[in-house]
């Protein structure tokens, strides 16, 4: 076995670590008090279900939840998901939204490793085309919560 060889499976096992661990202890799972927006998906060919309860000062993602059940890829896409959009900027995480989605449909092309940190594991996801909407049903929510968020001005509540 080449030393290739051995790195990628190394690494494969690292990604499958990260992705199982934020399944099994999920970051920024459960309910917010006072959300701005409350948004609910369903993936009916996996179960993968997620609501998604986010909380904004008007131009910044002050706290993200999300509670639900699915499969690991969801669950850990939408952990991954909260971590890394808390405290951005509406439209900073709609376009980090929209990028996302296209490099897991493999329209964009990912980043270097690492500059999406533990996001990186999901991109072996793109090879099996039945899952992808198992890892962007989190990020689709995200982004249909914004563009509501948006088009009420000021970040306020949707309604």
């Amino acid at each position: 076995m080449s030393a290739k060889d051995k790195e990628f499976i190394a690494l494969d096992w690292l990604y499958q670590e990260i992705i199982l661990d934020h399944y099994k202890r999920p970051r920024n799972f459960g309910t917010l008090e006072g959300a701005n927006a409350v948004v609910e998906e369903e993936n009916p060919y996996c179960g993968d279900h997620i609501i998604m309860h986010i909380k904004t000062d008007g131009k910044r993602i002050t706290d993200i939840r999300f509670s639900g059940h699915g499969c690991a890829i969801s669950q850990a896409s939408a952990s991954m998901m909260t971590e890394k959009v808390k405290g951005m900027e509406l439209d900073d995480a709609l376009k980090f939204a929209e990028d996302f989605r296209l490099m897991m449909r493999g329209e964009k092309p990912f980043p270097p490793e690492g500059e999406l940190e533990d996001l990186d594991a999901l991109r072996g996801v793109r090879e099996f085309p039945v899952r992808i909407k198992c890892a962007t049903l989190a990020w689709d929510l995200l982004q249909r919560s914004i563009i509501q968020l948006l088009k009420t001005k000021d970040g306020g509540d949707l309604g």
